[in-house]
């Protein structure tokens, strides 16, 4: 194929081609050329052009197929407008004489054909340039017209549409011609024909004015005529033709006029009038509909009718929403007319009104729904209102006229019924569009929505009362606040007319369908609510037999409300149950008996009543199993079951009782049986086994029943064919836009659409999706598919030898009836058959043995070979299940045999396809029927049928079953993979454009072999590229095909190469191609551009982003999308397709499109997307609402704040004309997933700093924090909008924000935040979700956003937040009214959810206030040891925490009682199942208990930040709770907010403080452990944080530690409970909070043995001491039981951590306690922090021990302590300690000190471990001190810790001394002088120690070392200053030492130090120059001569004496430190020698 890529056609490699490569060849060659000749030069063109132009034309004669034909004519147009024109004239008169040519051989038709389509493409390009020409081949065109077949006349139509089009005015001489010609072409019998005459048409009415003006009528009775037997896409094509005609007649403008005198511009009345004419009269026209009239002739045909309506709509939609608008009132009145009394044809019988109904609905619909924003649209439903209110007059006048005599105007009224319903419905459905932005509609009094819509409830007419009950129910769920108040309304109304039949219909339809829209208001209704409704049903149908008059209505209604209350849930239904089955009870007769004595005593009117009743109870029945399946229990099975044998005895004596009474009885023993099937299709088939036999009779009767002529095909197989296959079917079963109104025409003539008043009980049901009212069909098709379904379910229950019998007799009854009969019988058998085998083959069954499978293939193969297309689908279905339920390889190859068979010698169409589909559905079902001879001879055949070009319907069938059988048999399939692609692209170049279902047969087959090939596709061998270059030109061929169906398939080929092979699939024409159609008129296209865009922009969003840009500028005229790419992008353009989209699955692929897109570009092209989101939300921001907010700010703020409030209010400025809320919904969302994004992203979008940085470095950077005022903004306009879900999202978007950007600082006003200057904005988008009528979701919403805003601390000034504290307390006030203020609107757990968010608000208020001051009073206890701070923003920071605790302190005495309210509500929630009947009957404090289920989610939600509160209240208060009046105490009883106010007296007897503080300990406690025992993996981590912190809070206080202390099982309980804690939450916060926690526990067990040990020594006295007993763990056996100690627990949990971070220090990996483990480690900080916390802990916990249990538990401590310091003892570059040594340190420090080291039982065993210890300590050096791996500091500060720290007997002993004095020694030598400066340090501590059995041998050892080593120093003269430091704390050592020194060796000390302190001095000269730790050092070493100079005088003076020189040195010291301190004004303080000691580490250990 690369050949074929040149200018000119490569023609030695195209010759040696074969015929069919030929083809593929030319077509790829002018594909290239199409692209290629736009960019060439216009030289080389001119080159090439007479070669080329020959080449072309050549091709012209070879008769090309038509893709081919196409591109030859595209290229020649754009070879002469590129090159030369001067031969193009040859290449016209070429073409007319080929066109006039005599030969009418069907091989040179193609030829013909080309000839046309080049001059249509050549007069396009070159228009005028053609000169004259034109009139010639128009002339021979339209004569070779006519005797031209249908492809000729396709392709002239199609020919003269491009001429027309390239000429524009110029062509007038030829308009009336070619007007005449497509005139009778609009009527051919051909559809293709007739859809190209449209737009041949189409084109023409844009220059020849007559057709809009003097042949205006005869256009508009043209298209009425071409509408009659249509087809879908005819009737696209006419109707926007005859629209488009009557806009341009309708809007033509007088300019034109004044030219041209004889155009008459015709009125909207008329234009619309024609119209009419068509919809009431059909194609008859004006003058022989009076004939018709005379004659009687029927109705209208249901297309023209459809046509008509579709043109309705083209004609609106062509104005435009505008005109719309302005012109509303005159529409709507025309429309509604249609259906009114003054057109009685239209409407004369139930099945013309039900279409012409659903007709206006459509248009109304398409209109009012597609063209109008908001606001327009609330105008509508207020006019559609008015003429309500104006049809009810009429309706009253005729109704109150009391003489019934003179009623003349009944007839008015029955036909008014239908414009009441049309308009009823359209306002239902605008309303439920808009949502909560229809409030200010409904609250508007002068429009009366509800008046009108409740006063029509009572019109005599039954379908006007359920369309009236359905526009309440869309007023319910748009708007749910009216749910109830609209309930009382019609319970009231209804209990006050019980006795008019219209009353208590219309009023029970209203509270049925108020019902049914519970389920979709979240919020919910009161639950008395149900109570009420249940008593008034059973008051009906208890006196329905007082009053005959309205029995039947009285009856009717008390069941419909029994089963419209079954959709509210089992949780409210539960209440009623044994009323509801009571009521069941008693409704059927108990034994047959009674039925038998029923059956002779009733009349006619006595069975209709009884026949309505008990359908009623059957179908409440059916709404309780099929909503409350939960409460089946088999208890309720058991009591639903004894009326069902009776009702099916009486459903066998139906038509006995029938033929008794009457034709009266026929509708409700109809809906009886109807009701029965359902209910017993949805029960258990096992628990009515033994009346299956009786069931089936009557089932098999209904099927078979003579008086059934409604041919029910339609509907009942659709669902039992597969999906795939109903796209054989054409568009009829395809889903369209117009669905609607094209599903009558499914239908045939003689059945009427689905409709409401053919079952009232649907009216509560969900509606189908998209659907907006539900239609249930007329009864007798709604018994027949209620009897399949139910035939299905029990025939697969039956016996095998049953099944035989009940077969053979259906098979019979087929023979028995003739003509349309049998058609009906066998359509609804088949149905039955096929319904069996789909239950068989769910339930795994068996069809049973040889004799029931004959005749069930007899069944399906007689249904194979029907007429009816439909049928045979379904037959194909049946039959490949029938082999699958059989299961057997034999039959399966037997059944494929017989196809194959039959399709090898059939001639008929029908059989042919039928047989071609079994085999499709055989391989599909069985995956492969087996063998590859059976896959090599299904291909061969279908290849052979594929290829019959005389049956388009074989091909089409045929190259399905092989799309089907390329699917199912995958790799099987390689083999067939390129003949099928060949036969593929050969028949996609050769089938005429007009066979459009073949073409997507062809699609079909061409996508299953793209899949078929998968990721082979990226090959690049030559076989695959050969593949590859196939199916490229196959997606191309389909892509030019003028059927959209074929396209979308296109689409959805390129979209699978490019998931297999992007690489291969040009992008920028695929994008290019997918924008052109994103707003196809068909439905199917829209949705295949969209799924291919979301694969799309998965990888490449940014380049497909670019594409869709960079096409659209570069396209020319012929590209006018509705959506405007250029200014918003794709993503604008898909956001305004979203707007306007009406289909649900498409809405949902628009969002993650954009989701997508969002994920992948938003943070790179930040700007755009939120420019994007600003606009959708601003273009309907209204703003009146608000525009009074109080922006009183910072001047800098002030003009931003006051742009957030005014919008620019020009539309024209708005890329988005007035979004729909659902649309702005979306686009706050985005919002919040930009924040997101951008969090990932980086730092620099929350940092205005770093961001203003990067933009100046690169301008092109961009930062969400520079955004900030337009988030606010955004937030701002959705958070004070009309819709309610819009509020949500906005404050939403506003709680992120704050979240993410409350830390962000302010550089220009350092100490305040960047968020400041908003609090106006955020104030305002709050307040109004305060107002008392605002739903609770948005008030719970917005109290978070309120507690984040005052716990974010970004307002400093406590005026500035009282404002935001004010709403808080408001609702606060609310929630203390109590349950009698709380609103009616919605269910209780409605409040509830608000009161907890209210208390979570506040409770995370008051932690944040706790907190700052906590951290406030730490931070002021650090100051001022630092300086007394005078900081300013540090007083702030004081005021605004300690005003924050005063602004909660107010309410905290209200909030701590409903806190510990709402923290027992949810202790009683919590409690398991088995516990119910222990819960108050009457629920908790702010829960009811029938919401009990409902108010669950709400207490999980907020429990965790309450408890935390109330720990922190409690902690405030010290546990001592208020006095009794308070009510705290009376905790036995929650204090509900109505018992809160209450005084004392009146409650029972009072509790002591006590026990209150006991019970509140238990209930926090209980609530926390119940919680951490079992957190659910979704339980966020800040509950497990809330719930530790509250722990800790609580442990803070002496009384709950007392408690926990003294219960020693509590405290082992909870420690286990954490110890699972930190096994399962890796987070190290959460395992850091933990051990605080056990730290608290521990320090409470030591609290109580203290208080024991002590209180004993107090009750025994000192006497007696030996005697006391042992407190503390372990007794006096030292024994500790693990799961019974706390010791052991504590211990447990600490090596549980420490093991985790250090695996080294447990045994089993290291191997024995004595290996020595690898190089010591740095852990991550919040590693070290675990482990000091452990550490800590571990050194705790011999204060609890008695002496011999700490005994047993001292080695583990000392091995984990000692362990943690060897593991971490790392060296440090600055001297510091690693934090975890230091914590090991202090730990064991902490041990060694411990009482018990001393304690007398004890003592010796201690001394021998912790000799031990020290041991073990010393063995951590490395022997031979080469490699020194650990820290020496560490160990010398251990050893030291050791000497110091216990008792003299554990360090005395020699060998440990001596050890010891070693290492002292070993670091005294080492080369790093921050060891020495801490050896001496240590060593000073030790010379200092009291105990001189302890400090002399180290004396004595190290202090000639450590003279020496100063000695030594003294000589070197370091200028190092480490080693200069060393220095002054060597001489600080001996200093102490001469303290110490007895008074002989005094003498000897102070000689030897004193030369050493002068030899350091400096003179007076060199004090200059010195550095600055030579200068200390001389200052440190003056002061101590100074101080020890007085001090030893004598031995001074000697020195002094026998020196001269260091007297000398001594004196000009002396008098350089004067000079130096005159010339220092301020003088220096001398250092206290001291105080500059830096052996105060981190911690100090000793």
């Amino acid at each position: 194929m690369e050949l074929a890529h040149s200018l000119l056609l490569n023609e030695e490699a195209y010759n040696q081609l074969g015929e069919f490569q030929k083809a593929e060849f030319i077509f790829e060659w002018l594909r290239f050329l199409e692209k290629l000749l736009p960019v060439t030069s216009r030289a080389d063109v001119r080159e090439k052009q007479k070669k080329l132009a020959e080449q072309l034309i050549s091709l012209l004669n070879s008769s090309p197929g038509p893709p081919t034909r196409r591109l030859i004519a595209k290229n020649l147009a754009i070879l002469y407008s590129i090159g030369d024109t001067f031969s193009v004239y040859q290449t016209v008169d070429k073409c007319n004489e080929l066109i006039r040519s005599k030969d009418d051989s069907p091989s040179y038709l193609p030829t013909k054909l080309a000839a046309v389509v080049c001059l249509g493409y050549l007069y396009k390009k070159l228009g005028r340039i053609l000169g004259n020409s034109f009139t010639d081949t128009v002339g021979n065109v339209l004569k070779a017209m006519k005797n031209a077949e249908s492809q000729g006349r396709y392709e002239i139509m199609l020919g003269l549409q491009n001429i027309l089009n390239g000429l524009g005015a110029a062509a007038t001489p030829c308009h009336r011609d070619i007007y005449k010609a497509a005139r009778s072409c609009l009527t051919d019998r051909s559809m293709a024909v007739r859809c190209a005459a449209a737009k041949c048409l189409l084109e023409l009415q844009k220059e020849a004015v007559f057709m809009w003006s003097t042949d205006l009528d005869s256009v508009a009775s043209l298209c009425f005529k071409s509408f009659d037997g249509s087809s879908y896409d005819v009737r696209i094509a006419v109707s926007k033709l005859l629209g488009t005609v009557l806009s341009r007649a309708v809007t033509c403008k007088q300019a034109t006029a004044s030219a041209r005198q004889n155009v008459r511009k015709i009125s909207l009345d008329e234009a619309m009038e024609l119209l009419a004419t068509g919809f009431l009269r059909g194609s008859s026209g004006f003058l022989r509909a009076s004939g018709d009239i005379l004659k009687g002739i029927s109705s209208v045909s249901r297309d023209i009718r459809v046509g008509v309506t579709q043109a309705y709509v083209v004609f609106v939609s062509t104005l435009g929403g505008q005109w719309l608008e302005r012109n509303f009132s005159a529409l709507l009145s025309h429309i509604l007319d249609l259906v009114s009394q003054s057109h009685p044809k239209a409407i004369q019988t139930q099945m013309d009104a039900i279409c012409c109904r659903r007709c206006i609905s459509f248009i109304l619909r398409a209109t009012v729904g597609g063209l109008l924003g908001e606001k327009a649209q609330i105008a509508a439903a207020k006019e559609i209102c008015q003429a309500i209110w104006k049809l009810k007059k009429v309706v009253d006048v005729v109704m109150s006229d009391g003489n019934l005599e003179t009623r003349i105007g009944t007839t008015d009224v029955t036909a008014s019924q239908h414009v009441f319903v049309c308009a009823l419905h359209e306002l239902g459905s605008l309303i439920h569009g808009l949502g909560t932005t229809a409030a200010p509609l409904l609250q508007d009094s002068s429009t009366g929505v509800l008046d009108a819509v409740i006063s029509v409830i009572l019109h005599p007419s039954i379908s006007v009362r359920l369309a009236a009950a359905w526009c309440l129910r869309c007023i319910a769920v748009a708007l749910p606040s009216y749910v109830s108040p609209l309930l009382d309304r019609c319970i009231e109304r209804l209990s006050a007319l019980k006795s008019s039949p219209e009353a208590v219909t219309g009023y029970s339809f209203a509270v049925a369908a108020l019902l049914g829209a519970v389920k979709h208001c979240p919020l919910g209704i009161p639950h008395g609510k149900g109570k009420v409704i249940m008593t008034v049903a059973e008051d009906l149908l208890c006196s329905a037999s007082q009053n005959s008059r309205i029995s039947i209505q009285r009856t009717q209604a008390g069941w419909l409300l029994v089963a419209s209350l079954m959709t509210l849930g089992p949780a409210v239904v539960q209440h009623y149950l044994p009323r509801m089955l009571l009521l069941w009870k008693c409704v059927f007769p108990l034994s047959p008996k009674d039925l038998e004595t029923e059956r002779s005593r009733g009349d006619s009117f006595t069975w209709q009543v009884t026949l309505e009743g008990r359908a009623g109870a059957l179908c409440a029945i059916k709404t309780f199993v099929s909503y409350c399946g939960g409460l089946l229990t088999d208890e309720v099975i058991q009591r639903l079951l004894p009326p069902i044998p009776c009702a099916v005895d009486l459903l066998t004596r139906l038509p006995s009782i029938h033929k008794m009474y009457g034709n009266a009885l026929k509708t409700p023993s109809m809906t009886y049986r109807h009701r029965l099937y359902e209910l017993l299709a949805l029960l258990p088939p096992k628990t009515y086994e033994g009346k299956f036999c009786a069931i089936l009779k009557e089932l098999v009767a209904d099927f078979t029943a003579t008086d059934n002529q409604m041919a029910a095909s339609t509907f009942l197989l659709p669902p039992l064919c597969h999906q795939d296959d109903l796209l054989l079917l054409g568009p009829f079963l395809q889903e369209t836009d117009h669905r609607f109104i094209e599903e009558q025409l499914l239908l045939g003539s003689n059945i009427a659409g689905g409709s409401l008043e053919y079952d009232p009980y649907s009216i509560y049901e969900k509606a189908a999706e998209g659907d907006s009212v539900p239609k249930p069909l007329p009864p007798a098709l709604s018994v027949i598919s209620a009897a399949v379904r139910l035939f299905g379910v029990i025939f697969s229950h039956v016996a095998e030898s049953q099944r035989l019998q009940v077969l053979e007799k259906l098979l019979a009854s087929i023979k028995q009836t003739k003509g349309a009969r049998q058609q009906t019988v066998q359509v609804n058998i088949v149905s039955a058959f096929s319904s069996f085998l789909k239950h068989l083959a769910s339930c795994k069954g068996n069809l049973g043995p040889e004799e029931v499978r004959r005749p069930a293939l007899t069944l399906v193969m007689g249904a194979l070979e029907s007429n009816n297309p439909l049928l045979r689908c379904a037959a194909a279905e049946s039959l490949a299940r029938l082999a699958q339920v059989v299961a057997d390889s034999a039959f399966t190859a037997g059944l494929a045999q017989v196809s194959f068979d039959k399709l090898k010698s059939a001639r008929d169409v029908v059989s042919r396809t039928g047989h071609s589909l079994a085999l499709g559905s055989l391989y599909r079902y069985l995956g492969g029927i087996g063998s590859t001879q059976h896959l090599n001879a299904c291909v061969g055949i279908l290849y052979t049928l594929s290829q019959d070009s005389t049956s388009p319907d074989v091909q089409t069938w045929a190259l399905h079953s092989l799309s089907l059988i390329i699917d199912s048999a995958g790799p099987l399939y390689h083999v067939h993979v390129e003949p099928t692609l060949s036969l593929v692209v050969m028949l996609l170049l050769t089938v005429p454009p007009a066979y459009a279902e073949v073409h997507q047969s062809l699609g079909r087959c061409l996508n299953a072999l793209i899949t078929t090939l998968g990721p082979e596709l990226q090959g690049s061998n030559t076989a695959v590229s050969a593949l590859r270059t196939s199916c490229l030109l196959g997606c191309a061929v389909m892509q030019d095909n003028p059927d959209c169906l074929v396209q979308a398939q296109a689409i959805s080929c390129l979209q699978q190469l490019h998931m297999f092979a992007p690489r291969h699939v040009n992008l920028s024409s695929l994008v290019s191609c997918l924008c052109v159609n994103l707003s196809s008129c068909y439905l199917l296209l829209r949705r295949a551009v969209l799924a291919c865009l979301r694969q799309l922009v998965q990888r490449e969003a940014a380049e497909v982003s670019e594409h869709a840009v960079a096409f659209v500028k570069d396209c020319r005229e012929d590209f006018t999308p509705d959506i405007n790419i250029r200014e918003v992008g794709l993503e604008g353009a898909l956001l305004s397709l979203l707007d306007k989209e009406l289909d649900q699955r498409l809405c949902q692929d628009i969002k993650e499109t954009l989701s997508h897109m969002l994920t992948s570009v938003a943070v790179e092209k930040l700007s755009f997307w939120l420019k994007l989101c600003k606009d959708v939300l601003a273009a309907s921001a209204d703003f009146t609402s608000v525009a009074s907010v109080d922006t009183t700010q910072e001047e800098e703020g002030t003009k931003e704040d006051d742009d957030v409030l005014t919008f620019e209010s020009d539309e024209r400025s708005h890329p988005f004309t007035n979004p729909k809320w659902s649309t702005r919904v979306f686009a706050a969302e985005c919002v919040c997933k930009i924040i997101s994004h951008c969090e990932n992203a980086g730092r620099a979008h929350f940092d205005i700093t770093l961001a203003q940085e990067r933009k100046q470095r690169d301008s092109r950077g961009d930062f969400l924090v520079l955004h900030l005022a337009d988030l606010i903004r955004m937030a701002f306009m959705a958070a004070t909008d009309h819709s309610d879900q819009l509020r949500l999202s906005g404050l939403q978007t506003l709680l992120v924000v704050v979240r993410r950007f409350a830390s962000v600082q302010e550089p220009e006003f350092p100490g305040h935040v960047i968020l400041e200057q908003y609090q106006a904005n955020v104030g305002a988008a709050l307040r109004p979700a305060f107002a008392p009528e605002t739903p609770p979701d948005v008030t719970a919403k917005a109290c978070q956003v309120c507690s984040a805003w005052i716990a974010s601390g970004v307002v400093s000034d406590l005026n500035d937040l009282r404002r935001v504290h004010q709403l808080l307390i408001s609702s606060l006030t609310k929630v203390q009214a109590g349950k009698e203020a709380q609103s009616q609107l919605y269910n209780e757990s409605a409040s509830t959810m608000e009161i907890l968010a209210v208390l979570k608000a506040w409770a995370e208020v008051y932690i944040v206030a706790v907190e700052k001051e906590k951290n406030q009073s730490d931070a002021h206890t650090q100051t001022l040891t630092i300086t007394n701070s005078t900081d300013e923003s540090y007083r702030d920071f004081t005021s605004s925490a300690d005003g924050l605790l005063d602004l909660v302190q107010a309410d905290l005495g209200t909030l701590s009682k409903l806190w510990l309210a709402a923290l027992q509500d949810f202790a009683l929630l919590t409690l398991p199942s088995e516990y119910a009947s222990q819960l108050p009957v009457e629920g908790g404090a702010f829960y009811t208990a029938e919401t009990i289920e409902n108010a669950r989610p709400h207490y999980h939600n907020s429990w965790a930040l309450i408890l935390y509160a109330t720990a922190l209240w409690l902690t405030s208060t010290g546990f001592l709770v208020v006095d009794p009046d308070e009510g705290v105490t009376n905790l036995s009883r929650p204090v509900t907010p109505t018992t809160m106010c209450q005084d004392s007296s009146s409650r029972a007897a009072v509790k002591s403080p006590e026990d209150v503080n006991t019970d509140i300990f238990h209930l926090i406690l209980g609530i926390s452990v119940e919680f951490l025992c079992s957190p659910r993996s979704d339980s966020a981590m800040e509950n497990i944080t809330a719930c530790l912190h509250a722990l800790q809070a609580f442990l803070d206080v002496p009384w709950p530690r007392s408690k926990i202390g003294g219960d020693q099982e509590l405290g082992v309980e909870l420690l286990n409970v954490l110890h699972r804690l930190i096994l399962t939450r890796e987070s190290p916060d959460i395992q850091l909070a933990t051990l605080e926690v056990v730290r608290q526990i521990l320090f409470a067990a030591q609290e109580h043995v203290r208080e024991k040990r002590r209180s004993a020594e107090v009750d025994d006295g000192a006497a007696e001491k030996e005697t006391l007993p042992e407190f503390g763990e372990g007794k006096d056996t030292g024994g500790l039981v693990p799961g019974k100690s706390l010791v052991f627990a504590t211990l447990e949990l600490c090596v549980c951590i420490l093991v985790r971070q250090l695996p080294q220090l447990n045994p089993k990996v290291t191997g024995s306690p004595a290996v020595k483990a690898g190089k010591p480690q740095l852990l991550s900080e919040s590693g070290s922090r675990l482990v000091s916390a452990a550490l800590v802990i571990l050194s705790d916990i011999p204060s609890v021990c008695s002496p011999e249990g700490s005994v047993s538990v001292l080695p583990t401590i000392l091995y984990l302590i000692i362990g943690v310091l060897r593991e971490t003892a790392v060296k440090l570059p600055d001297g510091q300690l690693p934090l975890t040594v230091a914590a090991s340190l202090q730990a064991l420090k902490g041990i060694l000190s411990s009482p018990m080291a001393r304690a007398e039982k004890s003592r010796t065993a201690w001394t021998e471990l912790l000799r031990s210890a020290l041991v073990t300590v010393l063995d951590c050096w490395d022997p031979d001190g080469a490699q020194q791996e650990l820290d020496e500091v560490s160990l010398l500060t251990a050893i030291t810790v050791f000497i110091l720290s216990t008792s003299p007997e554990v360090t005395t002993i020699e060998c440990l001394q001596k050890h010891c004095i070693e290492k002292f020694k070993i670091a005294l030598d080492s080369k790093d002088p921050e060891v020495q400066l801490k050896c001496y340090q240590l060593l000073l501590s030790i010379f200092q120690y009291p105990n001189r059995a302890v400090s002399y041998p180290y004396i004595h050892s190290l202090t000639p070392s450590i003279v020496g080593k100063l000695q030594e120093t003294e000589k070197t003269k370091s200028e190092n200053s480490a080693e200069l430091q060393v220095i002054q704390e060597g001489i600080k050592a001996v200093a102490a030492l001469i303290a110490i020194a007895e008074e002989e060796h005094r003498a000897y000390l102070v000689a030897c130090l004193l030369p050493l302190l002068i030899s350091f001095l400096l003179d007076e000269n060199s004090l200059g120059s010195a550095t600055n730790s030579a200068r200390n050092l001389h200052e440190f070493a003056l002061q101590n001569v100074m101080q020890i100079g007085p001090q030893y005088s004598s031995v001074f003076k000697k020195v002094m004496a026998s020196s001269p020189t260091m007297k000398a040195r001594l004196e000009s010291a002396v008098k350089g430190n004067q000079e130096s301190i005159k010339v220092k004004t301020t003088p220096k303080h001398a250092k206290n020698p001291g105080k500059s000691s830096s052996i105060q580490l981190k911690t100090n250990f000793f």
